[in-house]
């Protein structure tokens, strides 16, 4: 396969004005006021003067063609490229952060972003304020985030700029929950905010700010089809599909709120928006069994036997799950944590109206497929390591392998392209961070947290 150099752009500044417009199309406003749980900026974003642009520079995405595979033609949107993620979540954590920046450029209030994540999230947040730092955007003194973390996601978080500095370290904690459920991260970070905030702003003159609200990371994923729009437009004539490993399907919910900015301006067809392709892994495939059966309930999964002779579990009932696979219940990637997620209608409801599908991929399928999503990749210069077993981060092999496997089981319709939407892919090739404390209670995370201001 010959290599073809992709075509690249910085997904917010070049794309400023769709960011702006997807705000106002998905009516995403404040929160409440300082010191509530509730509490959020608005959508403000700082005029792209030198200092933002340097802070921006790492928000850089590329297109490439992949080849074909099954006579469909394959189309890569590489979302990795920032050397301090390596994952899709740099877009929207660079908003998130910059949001922040302008409301204490506007209003000299102290922030302090509080994040419960599987891993990723945090990360990005992490370096975009790392970033805004460097950028002499703001300070320590201004603005800090508290990231809450699974203990099953340690390996995914890097001992970064905010770790290395004490200053920084001392306003920008990570905190590693050690409940039994890593979903519990959400509650627990919740339960704290809900508590705390009025505590945080009365007596430390501190801001927090919960980000977990979908709308935060729609209207930067919203660039994504301003992208493929500029560089590689859907046609009618030529149907395509979006493919994209998910856990709540943030993305592909962002790239809709994009398409309809476009369309809205007109832009971009609804003639040619579109399809979705889900896909998950055997630990949680809730959006899959809500797309295929409306409802999360495990009992649709197919019954997997075992072969006691090759020590895998078989099935062939499903296509749209694994063949094959070293246990049923999973965890290929612990990024992809969520059970029952809120986006699933509003998945379902695309797919049924655009098209698409979902499939369940397992690790065996993907270690099958890795030879050749290693060949491809690299076409498009997206290095994966020699050795599967060197990865921390799956979404783009789980992606690509699910794409083959959908074509092989008949499930993409004839005369599809499918475009790979590449959200995370990284090895172990940087030194885990030390989390600062270990929590699994409001009271653990007081003590964590509070004494820091």
């Amino acid at each position: 396969m010959s290599v073809t150099a992709p075509t690249t752009r910085n997904l917010i500044t070049d794309y400023y004005d769709v960011i702006t417009s997807a705000v106002d199309q998905c009516g995403a406003v404040p929160g409440g006021p300082a010191g509530t749980p509730g509490f959020a900026p608005g959508f403000d974003l700082p005029e792209l003067t030198p200092a933002v642009r340097e802070y921006y520079s790492a928000a850089t995405a590329s297109w490439s063609p992949l080849g074909e595979y099954g006579g469909h033609h394959l189309q890569l949107l590489d979302l990795t490229a920032n050397p301090g993620t390596q994952t899709t979540k740099t877009f929207a954590s660079m908003v998130i952060v910059a949001r922040a920046v302008e409301y204490i450029r506007r209003t000299g209030t102290r922030l302090c972003i509080f994040t419960p994540t599987s891993g990723n999230k945090g990360v990005a947040l992490r370096d975009s304020v790392a970033r805004a730092y460097a950028a002499r955007l703001v300070t320590p003194q201004q603005l800090s985030i508290v990231v809450l973390a699974p203990q099953s996601t340690r390996h995914k978080f890097r001992h970064d700029a905010l770790a290395a500095d004490p200053q920084s370290r001392q306003v920008n904690p990570l905190l590693r929950y050690t409940g039994s459920d890593p979903e519990g991260v959400k509650s627990l970070g919740r339960a704290f905010v809900d508590e705390y905030a009025a505590t945080m702003h009365d007596k430390h003159g501190v801001t927090l700010w919960y980000t977990l609200d979908l709308k935060n990371y729609l209207v930067a994923d919203a660039a994504r089809a301003a992208f493929e729009a500029d560089v590689a437009p859907a046609s009618a004539a030529r149907p395509r599909w979006h493919a994209h490993a998910v856990s709540s399907a943030f993305g592909l919910l962002g790239y809709n709120l994009g398409r309809d900015v476009l369309e809205a301006a007109g832009k971009a067809s609804p003639a040619d928006r579109p399809g979705f392709l889900l896909v998950q892994h055997l630990g949680t495939p809730d959006m899959v069994l809500s797309l295929r059966h409306g409802s999360f309930e495990r009992n649709n999964c197919p019954t997997y036997t075992l072969d006691e002779s090759a020590g895998t579990w078989t099935q062939d009932k499903d296509p749209h799950f694994p063949a094959v696979t070293d246990d049923p219940t999973e965890v290929l990637d612990p990024t992809f944590y969520t059970h029952r997620p809120v986006t699933s209608p509003a998945m379902n409801a695309l797919i049924e109206r655009h098209g698409g599908d979902g499939i369940v991929v397992s690790r065996r399928e993907c270690a099958q497929r890795y030879p050749a999503a290693r060949d491809w990749l690299a076409n498009a210069g997206l290095k994966l390591p020699a050795d599967p077993e060197q990865l921390r981060e799956w979404s783009v092999v789980m992606a690509l392998t699910g794409v083959c496997n959908a074509i092989d089981r008949g499930l993409v319709p004839v005369g599809h392209d499918i475009v790979v939407h590449g959200t995370g892919s990284y090895s172990n090739d940087f030194a885990v961070a030390d989390a600062d404390a270990e929590v699994s209670t409001v009271a653990d995370v007081v003590a964590a947290v509070l004494n820091r201001w």
